[in-house]
């Protein structure tokens, strides 16, 4: 999928997000970001660690009811060996929420000595919460904060402005707009991202978007495909995979042909529905 290689995501808010990241950076205690725990690798922003320097990082491995439960355990190790900490989280239920606000005042314990030791007992930790667009950010700030003044939408880039949350006496967050790099380098992380929907579906062609991902689950989850569409034979490439998805369906044309563009939007739908089943496909 040479296209995703020669395509611009860097749009103006974008590039305005990170001066501000730079600019707030002096305010702020610590950086939590929000990433989809099923794709742990492509949808985290390479630019991040250059721009946040020395501040302690929170990984939020949102979507984990999505994923791969041993395949999520495996990141937070991944990570606690790399000397950052990770929690596993879904903002839809509720899921490991209540786990955030002892992982941040564990990890800036320092900072809560320094300020006693100034007595400044009672200023706020604050922890600015960055994360591509649509990993479920404000979503997150929204649960946290028992309220939606953060907007959230399902579909990429709606949050424009930074936004401050008081979440208790000890800890503030601020939310800022999804950030993407410049373009994809390697094509893969663009295909992660357009599975998941984190980016735009007519950038890519629907079809081809489709027999990649076919072709990713007939290795990574084999058993899991064929048993949601009934058997399905896994021994063609990603085309005949979509052809016999789209029979499985019923959707066929003149001829007895497979509407393969009906098959793909299908197919795309129900695994971001989490239909399929439970499926990381990056793993450590």
């Amino acid at each position: 999928m040479s296209e995703t290689q020669n395509i611009q995501w860097f749009p103006g808010h974008m590039a305005k997000t990170r001066r501000k990241i730079k600019e707030i950076l002096p305010l702020i205690d610590a950086v939590a970001e929000v990433v989809d725990a099923r794709i742990p690798v492509s949808s985290r922003n390479p630019e991040l660690k250059s721009l946040i320097g020395e501040k302690p990082l929170i990984i939020l491995l949102n979507k984990c009811d999505m994923a791969d439960e041993k395949a999520t355990e495996e990141w937070i190790k991944y990570y606690k060996a790399e000397g950052v900490t990770a929690i596993a989280l879904d903002c839809k239920t509720g899921k490991g929420i209540n786990l955030f606000k002892g992982t941040v005042k564990t990890a800036l314990a320092d900072r809560l000595k320094y300020y006693a030791e100034k007595g400044m007992v009672g200023k706020p930790l604050r922890v600015m919460v960055v994360g591509i667009p649509n990993v479920g950010k404000s979503s997150f700030i929204n649960r946290i904060a028992g309220n939606n003044k953060a907007k959230a939408e399902n579909r990429p880039g709606v949050t424009r402005g930074n936004q401050w949350f008081t979440i208790d006496k000890q800890l503030e967050l601020l939310d800022t707009p999804g950030v993407l790099w410049p373009k994809f380098e390697d094509k893969t992380v663009g295909e992660h991202l357009a599975f998941t929907g984190a980016v735009k579906d007519n950038i890519i062609d629907t079809e081809l978007l489709a027999m990649r991902l076919l072709e990713l689950l007939k290795n990574t989850a084999p058993e899991k495909l064929a048993a949601r569409y009934d058997g399905l034979d896994l021994s063609g490439d990603g085309y005949d995979l979509l052809c016999e998805v789209g029979k499985k369906r019923g959707m066929l044309i003149r001829g007895g042909e497979t509407d393969t563009e009906r098959a793909a939007n299908m197919l795309l739908e129900e695994y971001r529905a989490c239909k399929i089943g439970r499926i990381t496909l990056e793993r450590v």
